[in-house]
């Protein structure tokens, strides 16, 4: 009858299913010998990013991975202390402690492989175990020191001019060097840079700029804002941070980026308040000035940036947010 081969069917998908469900059970109490947990492997992060940007290519560099206290003083150093970790807890960041990107970027332009800032170095901001990866991390990237034509520096803090020297030696022994005038002159007089206080950001600069840049300035092209450095990039005036602090623009095909150096601490804070005070901005107006112009100029042409202390791969998009602006990390606007 169809209602007993129906019935009969269900007794067997029950009774299968049934027997399914207690193998485990069953298997469990068989002997097979213990499979070994999988050992932590320990956290993983890149070391280097690449993209295209026209006809030429554009590889950012991680010089450090420090979990450091912060944003404030370092950013928002004249607000209370409770109003930047209140920004940070809205923005699901811890309020007291954050990793900043120390950001290297090589630029190929074909004729030229352009490198801008060298990190930290021996003795930076964050020095070795934590920092001071350039010079390994070049040839993770695919690269060698030697292969570097042009050596550009946005301005002459510790963790941007720190690298330049490896083991006492010049890390690229080929390339030219570039600064801004301004910032050269200011760094030049040394013996007035050196009656800051010990162990200051000033004092180290000072040190680190007559060790690692003076004995090669014959070697050193000092430019003016909106100079060429090489085809398709130019410097970009964003005094403030330090006296002739420049950012960089990039531009190929139609293809711009800027390369903004120390236009922002925090791409959080940083962008929500270009108008707080930087603990390192040596004009503190005229930094927050410059935060301004620059955002809003990025902002508005709708350029990738490439920000040094920006999260790592530390590229990202500017918009404008809630009367300031925001930091957009890049995902794949610029894959081809």
């Amino acid at each position: 009858m169809p209602t007993q081969r129906g019935g009969s069917s269900r007794r067997t998908v029950l009774a299968s299913a049934s027997a399914l469900v207690a193998a485990p059970a069953l298997l469990g109490r068989l002997a097979f010998p213990a499979l070994a947990a999988a050992p932590l492997q320990g956290a993983a992060f890149p070391s280097h990013y690449r993209f295209r940007l026209g006809a030429f290519e554009v590889t950012t560099l991680l010089d450090a991975a420090a979990m450091i206290d912060g944003p404030w003083p370092i950013v928002g150093e004249d607000r209370p202390p409770e109003e930047v970790a209140r920004l940070m807890r809205d923005n699901l960041l811890p309020e007291k402690r954050f990793q900043p990107g120390f950001t290297p970027t090589l630029v190929n332009t074909g004729p030229s492989l352009v490198l801008f800032d060298t990190g930290n170095g021996a003795e930076g901001f964050v020095p070795r175990p934590q920092g001071g990866w350039l010079a390994q991390k070049l040839a993770s990237a695919g690269f060698s020191a030697d292969q570097v034509d042009v050596v550009v520096l946005s301005h002459a803090h510790p963790d941007h001019i720190g690298g330049l020297m490896e083991g006492g030696k010049p890390l690229f022994p080929r390339a030219r060097y570039v600064i801004g005038e301004t910032e050269f002159a200011f760094w030049s007089a040394t013996g007035d840079r050196l009656k800051a206080p010990p162990g200051s950001n000033e004092h180290q600069s000072a040190l680190l700029f007559t060790r690692n840049l003076m004995p090669f300035a014959e070697r050193v092209t000092q430019i003016r804002p909106d100079g060429e450095i090489v085809p398709g990039i130019r410097a970009v005036a964003a005094y403030g941070h330090t006296p002739g602090h420049l950012a960089f623009h990039v531009e190929s095909e139609g293809k711009r980026l800027l390369i903004w150096g120390d236009c922002a601490h925090h791409e959080v804070a940083s962008l929500a308040h270009p108008e707080w005070h930087a603990l390192f901005d040596m004009d503190k107006q005229g930094g927050a000035a410059t935060r301004k112009r620059i955002y809003d100029m990025v902002a508005t042409d709708r350029i990738p940036v490439v920000g040094y202390h920006a999260s790592f791969p530390s590229v990202g998009f500017v918009e404008r947010a809630n009367g300031a602006y925001r930091w957009l990390p890049v995902t794949y606007q610029l894959a081809e």
